[in-house]
């Protein structure tokens, strides 16, 4: 079959993992890339800032890549924007909140000028040849989402992007479901649909009912009022804004990202407040305690965000103070846990007082529940099927209920992130992968830092480092000082005294060994330094401490 009469769906991050989203589709000499997204990085990964894509695929195709499409301006859709636009600068389209976020992004980075940022209203299509992308309305939990249909000359292909079927969203522009059954009806050719919730029965709870219960909550409050949330959630800062100005209470933006979207969303028309009402963190002391809600970034307890810092008293600007009311929400991402418990614990030890989701609806997802997902199926009567957005579990289920809707088994695909899928007039099969992987920023490092450079780092942070420095006569080939050993997260060496002597002793009969048999060659007496003081260490304490040895020649 010609490449004319084929379509090509290649996930390059996204799939079998949370954060990271990025896709391509190509057909014939044209790609589009949906959704350009990070990941952050896990507790092992020391010093990483952020998880890129490789877009190596990308880089090698770069002259039939013809844009960035968007489909929501959440970080794990956008994040990666400024670092793979310095290496594959293509048009990019969104919504304006969407595209107002990626502005603020490249502005950071002092490349806005450089960059081709396209706003579409939903229901407009963007042509860009073979291929066109139309823009549908979806909820989600940040304004301006959209699902994507993707009209190739083989058929539309219908990404979701992450959405639920929200039914009174707070800005009243309900999911465009009509136009969804409208391309049902013409055939869709391949459904790929949010899997994130796929295991929770029923429906999402409208955002509107957390309104309600803010509004409940802040009527007893005596004191300041402090939210956490996702920065992006701006129907849910609404609701906060809404709530205490109903109460008088003048609102504070805290902490950088919180700041720098509240001020995109105001500017953009998203987020509405009356004048008069926002105040600067710097002036909240001229103001009564019970005047004052402050919003907040931390709701996931990172420890160098607004909230842990007020927790454990390292904020400049903000302490615990009596009769303060701490609300957190959101949920805690997979694997933050730990890190939300111990901030609500400092926080009740301070003398806060602390409602989270356990205790209060004060967060609904916004990822479509079973009900919805059933919905979309559906509407979408799609030919084939993958599901994308999730772990592999979340998609395994995905996979199952849209046989349970009728869909044939042989017509779902669950893909992998690197993997070809290829869709022909004959039918659709997973080809062979391309190259994919994590590409890791480390400050101003981007993919600098590497899996053995990770390893290296997880080593000196378990186990400590040892470096042993001799001093060796040029000439005479003898030892003129040391051994000495430093040692740095391995043992206090006052309390080891005699595992340092040994080290000393094993490393001086390593120098003179090779050097009495005229091996001057400094990077063998070094090899036989580190493979001797490794055993011997691993003999004495069952540990694996990196080994430096460094020859100084006088």
């Amino acid at each position: 079959m010609s490449k004319v009469n084929s379509i090509k769906v290649i996930p390059l991050g996204g799939l079998d993992e949370i954060g990271k989203n990025i896709t391509a589709f190509e057909y014939n000499n044209e790609i589009i890339v949906v959704d350009c997204g990070a990941a952050f990085p896990d507790t092992d990964m020391y010093g990483v800032d952020l998880i890129i894509p490789d877009i190596s695929y990308l880089l090698t195709n770069s002259k039939k890549v013809k844009g960035i499409f968007l489909t929501h301006g959440h970080e794990d859709h956008i994040g990666a924007l400024p670092y793979i636009l310095k290496q594959l600068n293509v048009p990019i389209y969104g919504t304006s909140l969407t595209i107002g976020l990626v502005k603020a992004k490249l502005i950071e980075h002092d490349m806005l000028n450089d960059c081709t940022l396209n706003i579409v209203e939903d229901g407009e299509i963007v042509d860009i040849g073979k291929i066109k992308v139309e823009f549908i309305r979806a909820t989600h939990s940040i304004a301006g989402a959209c699902s994507l249909a993707i009209h190739t000359p083989l058929g539309i292909i219908l990404h979701t992007g992450d959405f639920k079927i929200d039914y009174t969203p707070i800005d009243g522009r309900i999911m465009d479901l009509q136009r969804i059954g409208e391309l049902g009806k013409e055939g869709i050719l391949l459904l790929m649909a949010d899997s994130t919730n796929v295991e929770r029965k029923g429906h999402t709870i409208s955002e509107k009912s957390i309104g309600e219960t803010f509004m409940r909550i802040f009527n007893n409050v005596k004191g300041r009022i402090i939210v956490a949330t996702f920065a992006s959630n701006i129907h849910r800062m609404q609701q906060i804004i809404d709530a205490s100005v109903n109460y008088g209470r003048k609102i504070v933006f805290s902490g950088r990202s919180m700041e720098r979207i509240s001020e995109v969303a105001k500017d953009l028309g998203y987020l509405h407040i009356p004048d008069g009402f926002t105040v600067s963190l710097d002036d909240i002391d001229k103001y009564e305690n019970n005047k004052i809600t402050i919003i907040t970034t931390g709701s996931q307890g990172e420890p160098m965000a607004a909230l842990a810092r007020i927790a454990f008293s390292t904020h400049r600007k903000i302490k615990v103070e009596k009769n303060d009311m701490y609300i957190i929400s959101a949920s805690p991402i997979p694997g933050n846990g730990k890190m939300v418990s111990k901030v609500i614990n400092e926080l009740f030890k301070q003398g806060a007082n602390v409602i989270y989701e356990d205790l209060e609806d004060v967060h609904v997802s916004g990822h479509a529940y079973r009900e919805e997902l059933k919905l979309i199926h559906t509407l979408a009567r799609e030919k084939y099927f993958v599901p994308v957005h999730g772990e592999y579990r979340h998609l395994k289920h995905h996979k199952d209920l849209a046989k349970s809707l009728g869909i044939d088994g042989n017509n779902i695909f669950i893909l992998q992130t690197g993997d070809v899928f290829k869709i022909t007039e004959d039918g659709a099969k997973k080809e062979q992968r391309i190259r994919t992987g994590n590409v890791y920023v480390d400050g101003i490092g981007v993919g600098d830092v590497g899996n053995i450079v990770l390893r290296d780092r997880r080593n000196l942070a378990q186990d400590g480092m040892i470096t042993i420095v001799v001093a060796i006569e040029t000439d005479s080939h003898e030892i003129m000082a040391g051994p000495d050993i430093i040692t740095r997260g391995f043992v206090y060496a006052k309390e080891s005294e005699e595992l340092i002597q040994e080290i000393k002793d094993i490393s001086s009969e390593q120098v003179e060994s090779c050097l009495n048999k005229n091996i001057y060659e400094w990077y063998v007496i070094k090899a036989n330094i580190k493979q001797s003081v490794e055993r011997l260490i691993y003999e004495k304490t069952k540990r694996r401490p990196s080994i430096f040895p460094v020859i100084m020649e006088i």
